[in-house]
């Protein structure tokens, strides 16, 4: 019996859990040599919302309660629920109805961090510019690399969805693509390089869907940012 086999007998033996989902590396089949298991287990109630129960070379489990698992305000962690298997569900699909809605925004929240990130990749280029413009480019090089984040987050939000972890972002396009220059656009072997060459196309994408304002807010920088992405990628214009 191997450490999954062990760790799905246990709970089913246990009235108390009440569901167990797999995450990482195995849930979406990029396991390696040194790949644990990533195992969430959901239990009816215990003292605390979320405790490690396990943390070893072969297992990392976790154990929450089901209105923990409910619980979508952590942000940071909502993407491990992408892909992930439910393996044991005692909720009548009430375990699955939760990992989906971890994993996938709703129009409100795709909003509020599409507005959120955009500002926050807009204002990433600007300082970039300002740096190209008094020549400072190891500088402008540093604030580039700083607004990748940033500009995944506003992408994928644009399109519904979470940011991938940068381990799971050609996964997610392999698997979930994004439309055909936005998966070419953002791969990682690509991206990581191209930031700001990116925004005229951001842009375009941005104020289709009604975030013109967020633009519009920084007045004339906003051209600053334009002129120095459009000499740095002629061609990304597109959204």
């Amino acid at each position: 019996m191997d450490i999954l086999e062990q760790v799905l007998a246990r709970s089913t033996r246990d009235p108390a859990v009440r569901g167990v989902i797999l995450m990482g590396s195995h849930a979406r089949g990029l396991t390696t040599p040194r790949s644990d298991y990533d195992v969430t287990v959901a239990v009816a109630d215990q003292a605390v919302a979320w405790r490690h129960s396990i943390r070893s070379a072969e297992l990392d489990e976790v154990v929450c309660t089901v209105q923990a698992l409910a619980d979508t305000s952590v942000h940071w962690q909502r993407y491990a629920y992408r892909g992930a298997q439910v393996l044991l569900d005692r909720l009548d699909g009430g375990i699955t109805e939760l990992v989906h809605r971890q994993a996938t925004p709703t129009e409100e929240e795709a909003v509020r961090l599409t507005r959120a990130a955009l500002d926050a990749y807009t204002n990433q280029l600007y300082r970039a510019v300002k740096s190209h413009r008094d020549g400072f480019a190891d500088a402008a090089h540093l604030d580039e690399i700083e607004s990748v984040p940033w500009l995944l987050e506003t992408v994928f939000a644009l399109h519904g969805r979470l940011r991938p972890y940068n381990k799971y972002l050609h996964w997610e396009l392999t698997n979930f693509p994004l439309p055909a220059f936005w998966n070419t656009a953002l791969a990682p072997g690509r991206v990581a390089t191209h930031a700001l060459g990116l925004f005229p196309a951001v842009d375009t994408l941005a104020r289709q869907h009604g975030h013109g304002d967020v633009l519009d807010a920084w007045g004339s920088d906003i051209e600053l940012i334009r002129t120095f992405a459009e000499e740095a990628e002629p061609w990304a214009v597109r959204g």
